[in-house]
């Protein structure tokens, strides 16, 4: 029955690990993190940022949700702007909800 079940041996003590190379270990896991994961949102961050901020009246804007609209008002002082979908539609959004500046003349191209 020996030849199902291998034979389990005690690890020799004394035999313990560099403390150095986890330090090193966890270095380069934190280097990676910081290269894949921080700097690219951190920079997706601060690109939205200056879009949002650019924003100004008459631009085409795409929102999160997909809807295309027109920017009739931009408040200075607060986060909300009012776009118009339609001549006679118009809808209050907040400035973060826009995604991309959409080129001149590409809602009545649709």
């Amino acid at each position: 029955m020996d030849f199902f079940i291998a034979n389990a041996y005690a690890q020799q003590a004394g035999q313990e690990g560099n403390p150095a190379s986890l330090i090193i270990m966890l270095l380069v896991f934190g280097l990676i993190f910081y290269f894949m994961i921080f700097r690219p949102q951190s920079k997706r961050m601060k690109e939205h940022k200056n879009l949002v901020s650019s924003l100004a009246k008459g631009d085409e804007v795409l929102m999160q949700g997909g809807i295309i609209g027109k920017i009739e008002k931009v408040d200075a002082d607060s986060d909300i702007m009012v776009i118009l979908l339609t001549d006679s539609v118009a809808i209050s959004v907040q400035k973060s909800a826009v995604t991309t500046v959409l080129p001149k003349g590409s809602m009545k191209s649709l």
